[in-house]
């Protein structure tokens, strides 16, 4: 198949989930088909996706000039989008000269399938070349915001998530409806768009790991240590750390009074450093390197989600190294997980910091625990299984619309 996969926001630097999992499974089947990457993002002097080449058929890579978050430029640009009915989100990246640079590519170029990465670039999609066109969702995005107009304080916030929740729902709709083929990351996202659009053109591709990248490190574990890890410029992180720290930290310290917490991933809001500063036991990384150190160093991997979505790659992340992991229910929402078998979940403070102060004080425990986990991901979910049911599914897309009006672009 010659196929172009279309992303909003970058492939590159591999620095969240989102694009972690893009990457993967794109070079995993640029390997036995011909992928050809369309990308547009933020502009950055440290730019890499020209490196990419080595990897894909062709890359057309398009720098942007975005404001950066909360600045004057992006509040007023957020003002000027109130009059319209998109969602600020898909609005910063999904800029006219894109859609008009993706079309005229298309005239020239053909393709077998339009891969459309994520629902926010959807919008500058050309929806009506006649080739089949899938669109590879990783959450449900109206999910995410309704969620979080729940837990937000600040009223003004409140109205801001609330109007996203609107216009992400109007959209997610509108494109699942429109699209050839939707995958979707979990059986529960699948069953929600099912609700409004065609089941039979619906599949699940979940989530998967490196499993030679990630492995268990043999006595690198240190004692009463906790670590979570994710991009901390994503509201749903930050949200739940603070609820881990307020909540359920104090009731682990009642038994484990010499317990540490280290909060691993980029972009710590200034907020979230000043707790690493005047909470004990609790240190604040920002950017690192490299991941695994930190996870190896962990007696357990928390995942205190109370709002989210998405790929929910650092669990996989974690089991993968043989870690014990527990998670709220949101935290683990959509993975083929077993509560008490391969990880622990728990919603409500008491539970959590139960649960948490057990396996640090029984090692046999954490080691069973991350073992059945190690087994889980291994055994079924490694980027190279997963793209294997991504290409057959892509593949049979083409040959049921094979002799149709989309047959090639």
């Amino acid at each position: 198949m010659k196929i172009l996969w279309v992303k909003s926001g970058g492939l590159v630097p591999l620095d969240h989930g989102g694009r972690i999992r893009s990457y993967q499974l794109a070079r995993e089947l640029a390997r036995k088909h011909e992928v050809s990457l369309f990308t547009f993002y933020a502009e950055d002097p440290n730019d890499a996706h020209k490196e990419l080449e080595s990897v894909f058929a062709r890359v057309i890579g398009i720098p942007l000039h975005i404001a950066p978050a909360q600045s004057a430029a992006d509040l007023w640009a957020y003002a000027r989008n109130l009059f319209s009915l998109r969602p600020y989100s898909q609005a910063k990246y999904c800029q006219p000269q894109v859609a008009a640079r993706l079309r005229e590519h298309l005239r020239k170029e053909k393709y077998d399938l339009i891969l459309c990465d994520f629902l926010l670039t959807a919008a500058v999609i050309p929806w009506d070349v006649p080739c089949p066109k899938v669109l590879f969702t990783h959450n449900i995005e109206a999910r995410i915001w309704e969620r979080q107009v729940k837990v937000a304080r600040n009223p003004i916030w409140k109205a801001v998530c609330y109007r996203e929740y609107l216009c992400l729902s109007r959209m997610e709709r509108h494109y699942i409806q429109r699209a050839d083929c939707v995958l979707a990351v979990s059986e529960t996202d699948r069953d929600f768009f099912a609700g409004f659009a065609d089941p039979a053109k619906i599949h699940v591709i979940p989530t998967g790991v490196d499993v030679e990248y990630f492995h268990p490190v043999p006595n690198s574990e240190e004692p009463n240590t906790l670590v979570f890890t994710g991009s901390m410029d994503w509201l749903p992180n930050e949200d739940g750390i603070f609820w881990f720290v307020e909540q359920v930290l104090p009731r682990i310290r009642q038994q484990v009074p010499d317990v540490s917490l280290w909060v691993v991933g980029r972009r710590a809001s200034a907020k979230l450093q000043e707790l690493g500063k005047r909470e004990p036991g609790v240190h604040v990384t920002g950017t690192v390197d490299d991941i695994r150190p930190y996870v190896a160093r962990g007696s357990v991997c928390v995942v205190p989600l109370l709002v989210g979505g998405g790929t929910r790659i650092k669990i996989f992340e974690a089991m993968a190294m043989g870690k014990a992991v527990v998670s709220t229910t949101i935290g683990a929402e959509g993975l083929p997980v077993t509560s008490g078998e391969n990880i622990l979940l728990a919603d409500q403070p008491a539970e959590f910091a139960q649960h948490i102060t057990r396996l640090l004080r029984d090692r046999a425990e954490r080691s069973t625990l991350g073992s059945a986990a190690r087994q889980l991901v291994e055994s079924k979910y490694s980027w190279r299984s997963v793209a294997s049911v991504l290409g057959e599914v892509l593949s049979h897309t083409v040959k049921e619309l094979a002799g149709t009006s989309s047959a090639t672009c």
